[in-house]
């Protein structure tokens, strides 16, 4: 039975049309993938459905949600609809939960908006919703805040707080971009397993096409606005007719064209690092305890080399990069940059340091939104004991913009004109304003659609082989690694479990923790199209 089906849905913002006669169903029990890159109207298709809109927003068309026209009801039906018959996965469960609430109360706030309960019933059935959203009361009390809780564990309660009223429909959108590979891969087998225990239907909403290959049932490719190819999984991955359809499935296996060869001397050497935190005491006379964030890690990156490393999230591959950077002081053991100290006593080697930069994951977070792009760009400067001055210094930002693709004028922009993969690019700009050796480049492609993280990874390939740049890879995105890697170490605990030249290393892992992140990995898989001469042979 189809449960929602959506007719030639059009939107428009102002003057701006944002959707053309988008048109998908998905029935009860099933799950849709909505594939797509950024500002295609993957969310907002979905954000129509519960009429969650921005001012000045008009749709016209048909939404039909069990039978019922969603786009004739009020605003008061609406919201008794929203949570009781469609529940929202948002992408950034910081954002979707309320810091100043426990887990406990705000999934019982769900329950309670839609039903006359008592402020104990709601909490009992908020325990059975946490606990079929794998988070036990024995392990996870209701009473913690979101800030106690890893990234998996609070898309866990955002999952149960859609779940609470058990919906007939579950928008899932974009619910495992930043997440580890193991968490992706367990958050993904809940959604699977909730939509076949209640029969519900479910909208996954993706931009990257291999988690939704190993999910869905059935999906719509979308492009800027439209809906260009749908049909089952199988079928449509294997007899994909749409060029758009064939780059998205082109970019998620994209390997860049990397021509430079590591040289065999060392440019960064880590030897026996070890760094601990302070924990909170037990108790009012108990001791302050340590916790081991980095065990004896070890290793070298020789010059020109991509170096991986990989691991869950807390396994402690930021607290290293922090300390490679100089940002921590280690307990024990040396790093060393061409042979000097990244620590001069108990302060950082500025010497060093202006030899190494970094690309964060998230750019817009790493810029000041208040200042120009050509300030933002030199801020490296300050790193130098001259740094150029006047037309110099214009002259070295817009040669660091045109370098990464951007034209000079882009300077007197401001970083919110520009989309993510721009911004990624003006990030990159950044580092290599000071022309440094080593670039650590920290999750930096994980939330970039597939076709703007080849166009990334096909720059950073160019100029590394152009400058000679080395780079330490930082990722849970192990297709990424695979690609742009020449070797890659494996953290666990702190620990490096495993390393090794990158293709040997995830074509036979040999320590169990490897394994385990090998077989969490999406893979897309895509059946050949059966042809006449195919069906004739014996």
């Amino acid at each position: 039975m189809t449960l929602l089906q959506i007719d030639r849905l059009s939107m428009d913002v102002g003057r701006l049309p944002i959707l053309r006669a988008v048109s998908l169903g998905v029935d009860a029990g099933r799950i849709l993938g909505v594939i797509g890159e950024s500002g295609s109207g993957k969310s907002m298709t979905a954000l129509s459905v519960m009429q969650l809109l921005p001012d000045g927003a008009r749709c016209s068309g048909r939404i039909s949600l069990a039978g019922q026209e969603v786009l004739t009801l009020s605003e008061p039906a609406l919201c008794k609809m929203r949570g009781r018959d469609v529940g929202m996965v948002f992408q950034e469960p910081m954002t979707a939960l309320n810091p100043l609430q426990t887990i406990g109360a705000q999934v019982a706030e769900t329950i309670r908006i839609h039903e006359r309960v008592t402020r104990a019933e709601a909490l009992r059935r908020a325990a059975e919703a946490l606990r079929r959203a794998e988070l036990p009361q024995d392990r996870f009390p209701m009473s913690r805040y979101p800030h106690e809780l890893s990234g998996g564990q609070r898309q866990r309660v955002v999952i149960a707080m859609a779940i609470a009223l058990r919906p007939r429909l579950l928008i899932a959108d974009e619910p495992t971009t930043a997440l580890d590979v193991t968490t992706q891969a367990e958050i993904l087998k809940l959604l699977k397993r909730l939509v076949v225990e209640d029969g519900m239907a479910c909208m996954l909403i993706s931009h990257d096409l291999a988690v939704v290959a190993d999910m869905a049932d059935d999906i719509v490719i979308m492009r800027s606005g439209e809906v260009v190819e749908s049909g089952p999984v199988d079928r449509l991955l294997s007899q994909m007719r749409h060029p758009y359809s064939k780059a998205l499935l082109a970019a998620s296996s994209h390997v860049p064209n990397r021509l430079a060869q590591p040289r065999e001397a060392s440019l960064l050497s880590v030897q026996g690092v070890v760094r601990d935190y302070a924990t909170p005491r037990s108790g009012f006379w108990g001791r302050v305890g340590t916790f081991r964030a980095v065990n004896d890690v070890s290793f070298e990156i020789r010059r020109g080399e991509s170096l991986g490393l990989v691991g869950e999230s807390g396994c402690g591959k930021s607290t290293l990069t922090r300390a490679i950077l100089g940002l921590e002081e280690v307990q024990a053991g040396t790093i060393e940059l061409n042979g000097q100290p990244v620590f001069s006593g108990h302060r950082p080697n500025r010497d060093v340091r202006r030899h190494m930069q970094v690309v964060f994951q998230d750019p817009y977070g790493s810029f000041n939104p208040r200042h120009r792009v050509d300030r933002l760009v030199s801020e490296p400067f300050h790193l130098l004991d001259e740094p150029p001055k006047g037309t110099a210094r214009a002259d070295a930002v817009a040669q660091a913009l045109e370098s990464v693709g951007l034209a000079a004028d882009d300077g007197r922009k401001f970083i919110h004109e520009f989309s993510g993969g721009q911004r990624q690019r003006i990030a990159i700009a950044r580092a290599l304003i000071i022309r440094p050796e080593l670039i650590i480049l920290d999750e930096a492609v994980s939330a970039l659609d597939v076709q703007v993280r080849a166009q990334i990874l096909d720059l950073l390939a160019d100029l590394g082989d152009r400058l000679g740049l080395t780079y330490l890879f930082i990722s849970h995105d192990l297709s990424v690694v695979r690609s742009i890697t020449d070797r890659v170490l494996v953290m666990q605990d702190g620990r490096i479990v495993e390393h090794g030249v990158t293709q040997e290393v995830f074509d036979v892992p040999g320590h169990a923790y490897t394994q385990q992140l090998v077989a969490a990995a999406p893979r897309l898989t895509v059946e050949p199209e059966r042809t006449n001469d195919d069906d004739a042979r014996p």
